[in-house]
C-alpha cells in the first residue's frame, strides 16, 4: 500500500525530472527570418486569393470612405518592406519607397504579387545581415528623424504587414471570400 502511495507522490517528481534540457539560444537571424516567413505566408496568401477583377476593390460606405483599394494596400505593405530593407542594407531609398505607395507602373494582379514577393525577398536579404552584434546598434531611422535599430525596423515591417493583412482579409470577406489558412 505504501509503495502505491509513494508512486503517486513521487511520480510527478520523476516526470518533472525527465524533462528535456532547455533549448539552445537561436541566432538573431534565424528568429527574424522565421517572423518574416510567417508574415510572408499570410500576406502573399491573401494577395493570391483575391481575384484580379477585385484588385481595385475598396470599401466605400461608412468609415471606409477614402481608404486604399486592395492593390494599393498590398503595394503599400511591400513598399515599406523595400524601405526597411534598403535602410538596413544602406542602399538608396527611391521615391516609391519613401512615399510608401510602390511604383505606379505596378497595376495588374501578377505585377502586384511579384512586387510583394520581391519585397519579402529583399527584406529577408536585409534580415540575413542582422546578427547578435549589430541587431541593436543604432542606425538612421526611416520613419522620422530618430535613430532606430535593425531589429526595430524588422519588427516595424513585420507588424506593419500584419496590420495590412488584417485589413485585406476584411476586403476578401466583403467579397464573399475567405482567407487561406495560415497554419
Amino acid at each position: 500500500m505504501w509503495a502505491l502511495v509513494l508512486v503517486f507522490m513521487l511520480g510527478p517528481v520523476a516526470v518533472v525530472g525527465a524533462q528535456p534540457p532547455a533549448a539552445e539560444p537561436r541566432p538573431a537571424t534565424q528568429v527574424i527570418l522565421k517572423l518574416i516567413a510567417g508574415a510572408e505566408k499570410q500576406l502573399i496568401g491573401v494577395a493570391r486569393e483575391m481575384p484580379e477583377d477585385k484588385y481595385q476593390f475598396a470599401p466605400t460606405e461608412g468609415l471606409f470612405r477614402g481608404v486604399r483599394n486592395f492593390a494599393e494596400q498590398i503595394k503599400h505593405a511591400a513598399a515599406v518592406h523595400y524601405l526597411v530593407a534598403a535602410s538596413i542594407l544602406g542602399e538608396p531609398i527611391t521615391a516609391d519607397m519613401s512615399d510608401e505607395r510602390g511604383p505606379d507602373t505596378v497595376k495588374t494582379k501578377a505585377e502586384v504579387l511579384k512586387y510583394l514577393e520581391d519585397s519579402f525577398a529583399y527584406l529577408k536579404r536585409a534580415a540575413s545581415t542582422i546578427d547578435d552584434r549589430n541587431a541593436f546598434t543604432p542606425i538612421k531611422g526611416v520613419f522620422g528623424s530618430a535613430p532606430d535599430t535593425r531589429i526595430g525596423l524588422i519588427v516595424v515591417a513585420v507588424s506593419h504587414s500584419s496590420n495590412h493583412y488584417g485589413q485585406v482579409v476584411e476586403y476578401l470577406r466583403m467579397n464573399g471570400l475567405a482567407p487561406p489558412r495560415s497554419g
